[in-house]
């Protein structure tokens, strides 16, 4: 089922999301980013701002024209929500132990992104948890740093979706192709106000996305990229990389497939104790401590599990990469250090067999 909306639609879209009990989110404008944050209606949306976005670089700008979904990936991802920053597992007051119930929202995720639909998918198959209503963005406006083309997760949104929006401006006016992809994002679009779509607007909502994959800022080298990865264990290129690398971390805390955690256990005075959750990152010293010290205790051999796990070995974990091409570990790298870069170095001085 195909349905053209306009902004009262998609107001109707949260409103009715809302009365079905679900807790909307979607991307906001706060704090000089778009963020993520409950939606109580489509005026909460970023209408109007886009991004300015580079190497170590993030700002907001105002667009040219209205658009609600104008903008690339910003330091938040749906992470969040599907697996918590710190959650409680456990906790006593002396008396009696209690596990934590986990009693998560039931989430309607609004203005998904192809690459952030695969990191969902991605991120589930480790965490598991519910599956959220999902309402994705076709992407028609990539960022200067986003290369999900040439990690197949976009822009064209895959499977996962319960309804697919792609939005256009023109001289026909500010509207939204929503096409469902379950029966649940049908039985949503038959409650919603719009007209039926005609072709013509099937065919040009496909040539906006196709022709954002011509866009793309950046691309992996074409190469096996698993491969690349296992023939550099010992490569002098990660001390080149270390030199730059604060090891901060950042990147693992805004990668939307990351999912490393640190056990944690509290107590107090007068009794209580508590077990907790928290993410952690391959970056942290201690990550890999081991009886009698870190295994890895140089920024190189930190970096190089980052990238190589993203890249390469989560494929013999869960049959896929790890990264979507968001691009988010660029931008929020104090340092600048672009992984596309990175990989495409490796590649220029490795002989690959069969090549």
């Amino acid at each position: 089922m195909n349905l053209v909306l306009d902004l009262d639609g998609l107001d109707a879209l949260i409103r009715v999301l809302r009365d079905d009990g679900r807790v909307v989110v979607g991307p906001v404008l706060r704090d000089n980013a778009i963020t993520l944050a409950e939606l109580d209606s489509a005026a909460d949306l970023p209408g109007g701002w886009g991004v300015e976005i580079g190497a170590g670089h993030y700002r907001v700008r105002k667009r040219d024209d209205a658009a609600v979904f104008g903008h690339s990936a910003g330091p938040q991802s749906w992470k969040r929500f599907l697996h918590p920053p710190r959650r409680v597992l456990m906790s006593s007051d002396g008396n009696e132990f209690r596990t934590a119930q986990d009693t998560a929202p039931d989430y309607a995720f609004l203005g998904v992104r192809a690459c952030d639909l695969a990191a969902i998918a991605k991120l589930r198959q480790v965490v598991g948890g519910p599956a959220p209503f999902v309402i994705a963005a076709q992407c028609t406006e990539p960022g200067e740093l986003c290369f999900c083309a040439s990690m197949g997760c976009g822009p064209a949104a895959g499977p996962g979706y319960d309804v697919a929006l792609t939005e256009r401006i023109d001289s026909g006016g500010h509207r939204f192709l929503a096409a469902a992809g379950t029966v649940e994002g049908t039985r949503l679009l038959d409650r919603l106000p719009g007209r039926a779509a005609t072709q013509e607007d099937i065919t040009l909502a496909a040539q906006d996305v196709d022709a954002a994959a011509q866009r793309m800022g950046r691309a992996m080298p074409e190469v096996d990229l698993r491969d690349l990865l296992a023939a550099n264990r010992d490569s002098a290129h990660w001390e080149a990389v270390a030199e730059r690398c604060l090891t901060c971390g950042n990147c693992t805390m805004v990668c939307p497939t990351c999912f490393c955690v640190s056990v944690e256990d509290t107590t107090d005075l007068d009794g209580n104790a508590e077990r907790s959750q928290r993410w952690a990152s391959c970056f942290e010293i201690d990550f890999s401590y081991l009886h009698g010290g870190a295994v890895r205790t140089s920024g190189a051999a930190r970096y190089r599990q980052w990238m190589t796990h993203k890249l390469g070995t989560w494929r013999d974990q869960f049959g896929t990469s790890g990264c979507v091409g968001c691009g988010r570990c660029i931008a929020w790298c104090p340092a600048g250090i672009d992984i596309t870069e990175e990989a495409a170095a490796l590649a220029e001085t490795t002989q690959l067999g069969g090549e």
